[in-house]
């Protein structure tokens, strides 16, 4: 099964940050070649980052190679994604959020997410984080 990983859930997953429970940490750790990271994750926390809205343990360089060393494949934004997105619904307006979504139906995966604001999108969800 191929999943998408939600990018809070990513930076709880590398902080080993306690709201990420023990079981979905688990599920990650066990799998780590079916666990997909957007790029449009990596862009959010490097934009976040550098606007000081989002605080790291480490350097941005040493964020993105332990997303790499974890075993994590990175899906790259494609044409499709981009198309895909455009026939979204808004029913919120995380851009980065519906780059998700819109990769994770256009390849069918799952997404891995705290965010209730998924579940009103036809996505496929793995369980709650």
């Amino acid at each position: 099964m191929k999943v998408l990983i939600d990018t809070h859930i990513l930076l709880w997953f590398q902080s080993l940050d306690n709201k990420l429970p023990a079981a979905t940490r688990q599920r990650v750790e066990l799998s780590p070649d079916d666990h997909f990271v957007g790029q449009a994750s990596l862009w959010e926390i490097a934009i976040k980052h550098s606007i000081d809205k989002l605080k790291l343990d480490r350097d941005l360089p040493t964020t993105f190679a332990l997303i790499e060393e974890a075993g994590f494949r990175i899906l790259p934004l494609e044409r499709a994604h981009m198309l895909a997105v455009a026939t979204l619904p808004l029913h919120h307006r995380d851009p980065f959020d519906h780059m998700l979504i819109a990769q994770a139906k256009a390849e069918g995966m799952h997404i891995l997410t705290a965010d209730p604001h998924f579940s009103a999108y036809d996505v496929s969800l793995l369980g709650r984080a």
